[in-house]
């Protein structure tokens, strides 16, 4: 399965071109995750890998929209099939002008103290990924994992181990230029 993902990343998703980041730098090359996880086979994939990397203990998968949110219903959907239920959350960037006024999105299914993995399509820095953490822990989840589905090796394991969280992987830089 994870062989098959590499491929339609390359195909999907990895470009070289120049592209200004989400952290402000400039890089060669652009991986547009979204390609790969809202296709259906790249979602199913996905979806496998990702609940296979779970620690036991996770309770919910969910991370920044909109980078977050494929995987973690795909992550949802398979684990419900599979007959270990993993509830999907979602982190707004700023919490809605109206209703609950909340960030985390899919609580119902997450009471207080659930733990949960934090997700990202792609990883440059770990900016997103932190302000994610804060954001599900403000709202009483707790944070046992960190996933991303590439790493862009350009400062977020570092990053992210500065702040006292292991930062996962499924597929590399290195894989994706291979």
């Amino acid at each position: 399965m994870r062989g098959r993902l590499v491929e339609l990343l390359r195909e999907l998703s990895y470009q070289r071109k120049k592209v200004i980041l989400a952290s402000g730098r400039e890089s060669d090359f652009y991986v547009d995750g979204r390609q790969t996880t809202l296709n259906a086979e790249g979602s199913w994939l996905v979806g496998n890998l990702v609940l296979d990397a779970l620690k036991p203990e996770v309770d919910g998968v969910g991370g920044l929209v909109v980078g977050a949110d494929p995987i973690a219903a795909a992550t949802a959907a398979v684990s419900f099939h599979r007959d270990r239920p993993v509830h999907a959350f979602l982190v707004r960037k700023q919490a809605k002008g109206h209703g609950m006024k909340k960030h985390v999105e899919g609580r119902k299914s997450l009471p207080d103290g659930s733990k949960v993995c934090v997700v990202e399509d792609t990883c440059t820095t770990g900016g997103s990924m932190l302000r994610a953490i804060e954001l599900c822990q403000a709202e009483g989840l707790e944070v046992v994992q960190c996933l991303t589905i590439v790493d862009r090796n350009e400062g977020a394991v570092e990053r992210l181990a500065d702040a006292g969280y292991t930062l996962e992987t499924l597929v590399t830089r290195a894989e994706l230029e291979g």
